[in-house]
């Protein structure tokens, strides 16, 4: 998460940081580096001018740093020049490439999407391609991971790389010459009305662009007739704070704080400016152990002024603010300068020991403790009560607890779906059947369209039991008949999205999703009216 901070109030630490690496640059001009008042430079000294081998003492600095900054905090970190553009592009929302979603599988580089508008539309390239050659490397039919294909894929705008493809329809490879260009990385993932007056917002990660999608999607619904509003920010795990401002100022009335920055010798609290377009209408917020950051800020701020209801799992509870800040060599230092606390005063940041790999597996202790599946097993400090607007007691020091908790369900769950979905069934078998029928779904345009061209439940779910059996995974009957409404849906929800695109995913797996399901319900029955009279759970 970025933040702009006056620069001075890090200065020494630039400095530091600056002369270290600069001093070894000119190090050949120089036999000693007695005159350095640092002792980690007088270090690099007696290795470079005494160690027993010739040493890259750049390199050393570049593994060292690191390592280096972990000392500070958990969320601190170097970033590596080589890293700098793609950890941008998240944040600034776009990047260059090729217009293509992709999944590798029995390594096959399979195209599950063309992006309408993108520069393999305009080649030609089309969904179902198999991708066997990128500028004349092989890369089907040898193990290659999803990194090593972005990399090949991604560049500077207006390059050039030719692919060549496998389609159904060709004997014959096809070869494609493709000028890379800008593609958008959106936020705002599905948006569609999801009941009467209601509408879903899914948002997957906050960039620079995600205010302009989230208000684009909230228009869209209400001129379709939603007046109130389900916020998915589950999974999504922050990015820049403006943007979860300037969302949280659409359903707040003036002069409402929405967070407290506090930083090293200031504080900086952010307020609604009374401008909202959306402040009377209804909002209920989804969260769970993944939602981080810039998803608790927005939570937080609408939980704590009792504007909308909160439903979902514990939140991550990520409270630290980090700026970034471009160092000589074009690699970056991502420096936590401040912490954030909601309207009510509470921290959102979890405890932590400087070297304690607890913080890391954090997640995994929660789980493994039963709180996905319990409320009771939340482990809430009581002596951090703070209150609400409206008197409702909520508690601090690790993320944000929801009005309404919903557990993790797992009571379609059997080890036949564990044993075909660790097996990655779903997806190859979704993959597969639109392969097979593309040419009779590829003019569906939307999800009831596609719906409708499936086969029953019922004939869907024995295809893909027997798809299953052909890939070694036996069936076992009573497992299925616990597993089916899950299988089903799952399916179901894979071939959208293969055919309409992310958002039909949503449109049709939410219909089984509990928390989705949950949320319209509380909504139905007028819980998420403000000021909402539900007690804090």
């Amino acid at each position: 998460m970025q933040k702009q901070l006056n620069i001075r109030s890090i200065t020494p630490f630039i400095i530091a940081i600056s002369l270290i690496i600069g001093i070894w640059i000119g190090r050949a001009n120089s036999s000693s580096t007695q005159s350095t008042p640092t002792k980690l430079a007088h270090i690099l000294g007696l290795i470079s001018n005494e160690y027993v081998d010739p040493i890259n003492t750049d390199s050393i600095i570049e593994k060292s740093l690191p390592d280096i900054i972990a000392q500070l905090d958990p969320h601190s970190s170097y970033i590596p020049a080589k890293d700098l553009q793609a950890t941008n592009d998240e944040l600034h929302g776009s990047f260059s490439g090729i217009g293509i979603s992709f999944n590798v599988m029995n390594d096959t580089i399979n195209i599950i999407e063309v992006i309408s508008g993108g520069p393999c539309e305009k080649v030609g390239v089309q969904a179902g391609d198999r991708i066997i050659s990128v500028d004349g490397k092989k890369v089907a039919g040898v193990s290659i991971s999803t990194d090593s294909v972005m990399a090949l894929l991604k560049g500077p705008k207006n390059t050039k790389v030719t692919i060549e493809v496998k389609r159904r329809t060709s004997s014959v490879p096809i070869s494609f010459e493709i000028t890379r260009g800008e593609i958008p990385v959106n936020s705002v993932i599905a948006s569609y009305i999801i009941s009467p007056e209601i509408g879903y917002i899914k948002v997957d990660k906050f960039g620079e662009k995600t205010y302009n999608e989230f208000i684009s999607a909230l228009k869209k619904l209400s001129n379709l007739g939603a007046n109130k509003f389900v916020i998915d920010l589950r999974g999504n795990g922050g990015g820049t704070m403006i943007s979860a401002l300037n969302m949280a100022n659409e359903f707040l009335p003036e002069n409402k704080i929405i967070v407290n920055t506090k930083l090293r010798n200031r504080e900086e609290p952010n307020y609604s400016n009374g401008n909202g377009s959306f402040q009377d209408s209804e909002v209920v917020v989804l969260i769970d152990e993944f939602s981080a950051s810039a998803s608790e800020i927005f939570a937080g701020a609408l939980q704590d002024h009792d504007r909308g209801l909160i439903i979902g799992r514990r939140s991550f509870a990520k409270g630290l603010v980090q700026s970034q800040f471009e160092l000589n060599d074009k690699s970056a230092l991502r420096l936590t300068v401040g912490r954030y606390y909601t309207p009510s005063g509470r921290c959102i940041q979890k405890q932590y020991t400087l070297g304690d790999k607890k913080y890391e597996y954090d997640i995994v202790e929660r789980l493994n403790h039963g709180e996905a599946y319990s409320a009771d097993s939340i482990k809430l400090n009581k002596n951090l009560k703070y209150k609400t607007a409206n008197g409702r007691i909520v508690y601090g020091g690790g993320g944000i607890m929801p009005d309404i908790f919903v557990p993790n369900d797992t009571s379609d769950i059997s080890k036949y779906y564990y044993l075909v979905s660790n097996a990655g069934l779903f997806q190859k078998f979704a993959f597969d059947y639109c392969d097979k029928n593309r040419n009779t779904l590829k003019n569906c345009k939307t999800t009831n369209q596609l719906l409708k061209q499936l086969p029953s439940d019922e004939d869907l779910r024995i295809q893909f039991v027997d798809y299953a059996q052909k890939n070694k995974i036996m069936p076992r009957q009573f497992d299925i008949e616990k597993s089916k409404r899950l299988i089903t849906y799952l399916v179901k929800a894979l071939i959208a999205r293969d055919i309409v695109g992310t958002q039909g995913y949503y449109e049709v797996f939410n219909s089984y999703d509990n928390t989705v399901q949950n949320a319209i319900s509380h909504i139905n029955k007028g819980d998420a009216v403000p000021p909402i009279s539900i007690n804090y759970k």
